[in-house]
């Protein structure tokens, strides 16, 4: 996808899985973390709707979700490849996530605009995430829209969901 002077910035790959996976355990709390076979399956689903971010051939940040027909985020996507419908109008976004050597470098900066360049370029409506209330102004920052609080329950945390329209 794109290369700048430090990092590499590309779709993932078959071979990607496992590195995703481990990311995401020291991301995420338990509870709220992918397992390494949803990220696997994901990966065979819609390899081109994760972003990463790679430096010195270690995968340090990671954006991903499915397009669907649906217009907010449900739980029941995170553990359904089929939710994934490449004619659907709504990028959603299930993780941003990186390793907290390269954290406050602008990172996931560079992950999260290149995520949302990808889709805009496929013509979508729009992109669709939820998060915890302390991340609610920086993704504003990406043009996000505060809907309030989800229905989501996933690992049992609050969650808001947020929008932004392209």
């Amino acid at each position: 996808m794109t290369t700048t002077d430090r990092f590499i910035v590309r779709h993932a790959t078959a071979y990607d899985g496992e590195d995703i996976a481990r990311l995401e355990g020291i991301c995420f709390p338990e509870a709220e973390a992918a397992s390494p076979k949803d990220i696997i399956e994901r990966i065979r689903t819609y390899p081109e709707h994760f972003t990463l971010v790679v430096s010195d051939g270690e995968i340090i940040s990671v954006v991903n979700g499915p397009v669907t027909v649906e217009k907010d985020l449900e739980d029941h996507m995170y553990h359904d490849v089929s939710c994934h419908d490449a004619l659907g109008s709504w990028q959603m976004i299930f993780g941003v996530e990186t390793h907290p050597s390269y954290q406050r470098m602008g990172v996931a900066s560079l992950a999260m605009t290149s995520f949302l360049e990808y889709a805009r370029s496929l013509g979508l409506k729009g992109a669709v995430l939820t998060c915890k209330k302390e991340l609610i102004s920086y993704y504003e920052r990406f043009g996000f829209i505060n809907e309030g609080v989800s229905s989501s329950v996933h690992g049992g945390a609050v969650w808001y969901q947020m929008r932004a329209i392209f």
